[in-house]
């Protein structure tokens, strides 16, 4: 009785007063990965949220007076709590097919340390590049523990191609020895992924970058050479033709 009077409760709230009136309920699966998902129920009219269950929470949560009079009728039926967490089993349980439809693709990850005018503290950035689908999660550890505190993250912004970038960025004062690590959550990837700052291997990063610049350097002075002689030995030509044509 209790349940059938909270359905019959947002029934009447949704569409009693006019036919203009439009009320309606979403239920969404978002994920990252298996480990990092939510279950929502949520419930509408005239595009504003009244109320929703939250796999997170665990509960039904109401956004104004009547609807937080339903949501703990609801919380209080044991069977519709119960439904609620098969739905969510139901969402976690389907995201390995749903993966296989969409081929998910492994996000290029770079983390390395970057430097900021005006600022004593050390600044490492965490970026990553070419993934999808576009829902991603990037968690920073320093020797194993969240962090939290002095961390920004970019919209997730669009490569083209329906690929995806994000980066993120970690501003403390790092102590010698010290581990830091980026911890990845993407559908492609079937735990957590945790890349790690190195300074030996930015150090090679930064050798190959040298290197790569020297060998356009000498590219670009070779081929002005080679245009510089092909220029010399054509007037040359132009200068013996003349002279024979003289004769």
């Amino acid at each position: 009785m209790l349940v059938l009077k909270s359905f019959l409760s947002l029934f009447f709230l949704f569409f009693s007063s006019s036919y203009a009136l439009y009320g309606y309920a979403v239920v969404r699966c978002q994920f990252t990965s298996t480990r990092d998902l939510v279950y929502l129920e949520q419930f509408y009219f005239n595009k504003v949220l009244l109320g929703q269950y939250n796999s997170t929470l665990g509960k039904y949560v109401g956004y104004s007076k009547k609807a937080k009079e339903i949501a703990d009728d609801l919380n209080k039926s044991l069977r519709i709590l119960a439904q609620a967490k098969k739905n969510e089993e139901k969402c976690r349980n389907n995201i390995e097919p749903l993966l296989n439809l969409t081929n998910p693709v492994e996000p290029s990850v770079r983390v390395r340390q970057v430097e900021i005018r005006d600022s004593n503290q050390n600044t490492f950035s965490c970026s990553g590049y070419g993934f999808y689908p576009k829902q991603i999660n990037l968690t920073w550890l320093r020797d194993g523990r969240k962090v939290t505190d002095g961390v920004t993250y970019s919209d997730v912004l669009s490569s083209g191609n329906w690929l995806y970038q994000i980066h993120s960025y970690l501003e403390f004062t790092n102590i010698p020895g010290e581990k830091i690590a980026c911890q990845v959550e993407h559908a492609s990837l079937k735990e957590p992924k945790n890349y790690y700052w190195e300074p030996m291997g930015e150090a090679k990063w930064n050798k190959i970058a040298v290197g790569t610049s020297g060998l356009l350097v000498g590219l670009v002075v070779f081929l002005a050479g080679l245009i510089m002689t092909l220029c010399r030995s054509s007037t040359n030509g132009r200068v013996l033709v003349s002279t024979v044509s003289t004769d």
